[in-house]
């Protein structure tokens, strides 16, 4: 008996782990990586360049690139496309259902480490560690003021898998919690010491605020000029979701008039607008933004969990079985029916 044919799965993201390579390959995929120029991400790739790459791949897990219509099109072969995060903005769902393809997300992956990254943003910014060691570095030893974390009021705006990882790491501050979100449970908020609010009283109330929500037009400039003024001029603004919830120009306003203490910044909104350029080299360069550029899901563990799960969704989808739970964004496929051992249907 013949053996199956390889499928190719093209992966245009970096750190992508030898043993999600083997998993892939024992699974009858051939793994092949794109050859990304030096200090570029896939998200710059042009669609030209993309479609070239993907010219006879079966699967894609792709990190930041846009998915969009047109390049779906130019993609016949592609069954599959599986990002390796949990943010999808940038990808057609529409196009990629009405094309009769499958695209997924890795939920679940980088949970703890971006929770883990925003407690490491707010304790920065509070105990000031970076104007600290740029005054040393110019000679200056003397002692700045910080603020504690411990029993602060912090305001967390979306209540999703990282949301909720962020109020768990928080109980060991004794933190007093509130949240903002669309569809609050109220058994977990008993549970876990947390107050549902609006978002008015969490900006005006809380000493720090965590952003945590996804990216939608009804949440992007969530926090604006008038947003920020509602904010206690103490406060701690930080952002490990997406740029986009944030006016740049607003914060970058707010903090240079001393409106507010400092921010802890992981996402900006030049990502995406690079007509904010320049407002996010003013914002890194002042000395309370503690910034790090999009890699909070960047730890070895973090990234080997996501590449896993990215993987396992595209052998699913290739071999005709179910996705793991939570993974599914678009399903264009007819509809299938599976046995009491599936994992659950596949169809978001």
């Amino acid at each position: 008996m013949s053996r199956p044919a390889m499928r190719t799965v093209v992966v245009t993201q970096r750190f992508f782990d030898e043993e999600t390579i083997s998993y892939l390959n024992s699974q009858g995929c051939e793994v092949r990586l794109a050859d990304l120029p030096p200090g570029k991400a896939d998200g710059d790739l042009s669609e030209d360049t993309l479609a070239q790459i993907l010219a006879d791949a079966d699967g894609w897990i792709v990190g930041h690139a846009k998915v969009t219509r047109q390049l779906l099109g130019r993609l016949p072969r592609l069954q599959v496309i599986a990002r390796r995060g949990v943010g999808y903005e940038r990808v057609d769902t529409a196009a990629v259902a009405h094309l009769g393809k499958v695209a997924a997300v890795a939920a679940g992956g980088n949970d703890a480490c971006v929770a883990d990254h925003a407690l490491a943003l707010m304790l920065a910014a509070s105990h000031r560690l970076r104007e600290s060691q740029m005054r040393m570095n110019a000679g200056a030893w003397t002692i700045l003021t910080g603020t504690d974390l411990y029993r602060k009021t912090v305001g967390v705006v979306g209540l999703g898998r990282i949301g909720r990882g962020v109020v768990q790491r928080l109980k060991g501050f004794e933190a007093r919690i509130l949240a903002a979100t669309t569809k609050p449970d109220e058994e977990w908020g008993r549970k876990h010491g947390v107050a549902y609010v609006d978002l008015h009283t969490l900006l005006a109330s809380s000493d720090v605020v965590s952003l945590h929500a996804p990216l939608t037009p009804d949440t992007r400039m969530l926090i604006d000029a008038r947003a920020l003024a509602h904010m206690k001029p103490t406060a701690i603004l930080v952002n490990t979701a997406r740029g986009g919830l944030v006016d740049d120009a607003a914060l970058l306003d707010a903090l240079k008039a001393g409106k507010l203490a400092a921010a802890g910044l992981d996402v900006f909104l030049s990502e995406s607008d690079p007509s904010y350029t320049s407002v996010t080299s003013e914002l890194i360069a002042l000395p309370n933004v503690i910034a790090t550029p999009h890699s909070s899901a960047s730890t070895r563990e973090g990234l080997a969990r996501t590449n896993r799960i990215a993987a396992q969704c595209t052998v699913a989808v290739l071999q005709g079985g179910a996705l793991p739970a939570g993974c599914v964004i678009a399903d264009g496929r007819p509809a299938m029916e599976f046995s009491e051992n599936s994992k659950g249907p596949m169809h978001a």
